[in-house]
């Protein structure tokens, strides 16, 4: 695709930026040029941390990605209204063009770290260093760019596969076609396979290497891949082979999105923030290092974070599903009557739905200013990869171990783990079709702004289920080829060989 290239003549210098001054050094530093770089082990590092930047960026985990909630109708823009967050509002209202905003960068953010992971497992092979550290690195660009690609291929379908990274770019590589998703799937389920191999299992990192990918990252990942793909009996063995890593529930809920119990024991992933700007805090990389999510969902107007755009409002919809007693919705929302937050009381004015995301908010005293907050952001979770199972159990119709009853978080039937932590009681008895429904419910309310959603409603049922579930949300625009985002139109004119999805 064409974005792919705007970012190699930055590559070099992107990778070099805060790992060592004598990079500086090295010329030219405009392009990609292995007789001056892959060299060391300090080059392999650099270049291995330069792949994990783009998901901290705001065209993935800082923005577009937890902003699927509102396109799904979890939540609205809210914010200052008008036309602040039109991308958005055009997504969640199904009124979306080829030049929405949202598509382009959905679009484009992934692109410099699939490139970025093909030059680690381009280059990296060739470096004289210690085999185990190598085989990390190769493992961590395998799952990253495993990742990206699973990013891209739920939201776009078809998109261009490329796996390499030649030093005198074809007309091919500058203007590739799209690849037949089943072919991206395929590249995705090797990538991922192969992380496994490669990659140690989280206990081995300490200091500044906690937060890499991981042996259990990349298992739970390939589980939600086949979870994606409908095999089940798949989905089961990789969750199972997850809990066998010894990843366990947080007790409290919360503390999955406190910055001061980040890569805890229910993390698999997490996209890692210091909360400062030009550190060299993560992995050695050089980059912008807070998270924007507390700025732009802290209530408007009400002091209570540093920033407070007002963004993510939940709706009165999605606040209706909680239960009685569930503990998730006091940790999840601000509402008036709720229990107040570092001390102030919320009020319903704050907000056009009476509601504000609580999930990830970050008092001021841990981020003072709108650029320095340190919280992580989950990708994936322990929770998610027990509810996985449960829906997989379930489909192959063993609907009793799905919903086994749990005796405490650590032990039981998976959904009732999750269901145990949140307060609520055992769901047993229920018939494969009940079940399922109440399986995914609990996705919904678990994993709320999280950014599944989005992806949830558009697998479930083989695609059956996506409209019928939006007109029931008042969202009566939505249609089929909606499952899809446009091709961004300025990425077609650019590439001739693109062609878009249907309806657009």
């Amino acid at each position: 695709m064409k974005s792919f290239i705007k970012y190699t003549a930055a590559l070099l210098l992107t990778l070099g930026l805060g790992s060592c001054d004598d990079y500086l050094d090295r010329t030219p530093l405009d392009t990609i040029n292995p007789s001056n770089f892959y060299k060391t082990e300090k080059d392999a590092i650099a270049a291995i941390n330069g792949a994990y930047q783009p998901l901290m960026w705001p065209k993935l985990y800082n923005f577009q990605i937890w902003t699927s909630d509102i396109w799904a109708g979890n939540s609205i823009v809210g914010a200052g209204g008008g036309t602040d967050g039109i991308g958005t509002q055009d997504v969640s209202n199904f009124v979306l063009t080829t030049a929405n905003e949202a598509a382009l960068d959905l679009w484009r953010g992934p692109s410099p770290g699939i490139l970025r992971a093909n030059v680690v497992l381009k280059y990296v092979p060739a470096i004289e260093m210690e085999e185990g550290l190598k085989n990390r690195i190769l493992g961590e660009a395998k799952f990253l760019r495993g990742l990206y690609y699973f990013i891209l291929v739920r939201a776009f379908g078809d998109v261009p596969l490329i796996t390499d990274a030649p030093d005198t770019p074809t007309q091919e590589y500058l203007y590739p076609s799209r690849t037949p998703k089943d072919q991206v799937y395929a590249q995705i389920v090797q990538d991922l396979t192969e992380a496994i191999e490669l990659l140690p299992t989280r206990e081995t990192y300490s200091g500044s290497d906690i937060g890499r990918a991981s042996k259990g990252a990349a298992t739970g990942l390939l589980a939600k891949v086949y979870l994606t793909l409908g095999d089940y009996a798949k989905t089961v063995e990789l969750c199972e082979q997850v809990t066998s890593l010894g990843y366990t529930l947080n007790p409290d809920y919360s503390a999955n999105f406190n910055p001061l119990s980040e890569n805890g024991p229910e993390s698999l992933f997490e996209v890692q923030y210091a909360g400062k700007v030009n550190t060299a805090d993560f992995f050695g990389g050089n980059e912008q290092m807070a998270s924007w999510v507390s700025t732009f969902t802290g209530p408007r107007n009400a002091n209570m974070v540093a920033g407070g755009y007002g963004w993510n409002q939940p709706t009165q919809e999605f606040v209706n599903q909680y239960e009685p007693g569930d503990l998730r919705k006091d940790k999840t929302i601000l509402y008036e009557g709720g229990p107040d937050f570092d001390g102030q009381a919320y009020k319903k004015s704050y907000s056009v739905t009476g509601y504000n995301l609580r999930k990830f908010l970050v008092p001021k005293s841990v981020s003072s200013e709108y650029n320095t907050n340190p919280a992580n952001f989950p990708v994936l979770r322990y929770a998610d990869v027990l509810l996985m199972q449960a829906e997989a159990l379930n489909e192959l119709g063993r609907t009793a171990e799905a919903q086994a009853p749990a005796t405490s978080i650590n032990n039981g039937g998976p959904l009732n783990r999750v269901r145990l932590r949140a307060g609520l009681p055992n769901l047993t008895g229920l018939n494969q079709v009940a079940l399922r429904t109440a399986i995914r419910k609990e996705r919904r309310l678990e994993l709320a702004f999280e950014g599944h959603h989005w992806f949830d409603i558009i697998r479930y049922d083989n695609g059956q289920y996506f409209v019928p579930y939006l007109h029931s949300l008042g969202k009566t625009n939505a249609s089929t080829k909606h499952m899809l985002l446009p091709i961004p139109q300025q990425e077609v004119t650019a590439n001739p060989n693109l062609v878009q999805n249907p309806g657009y």
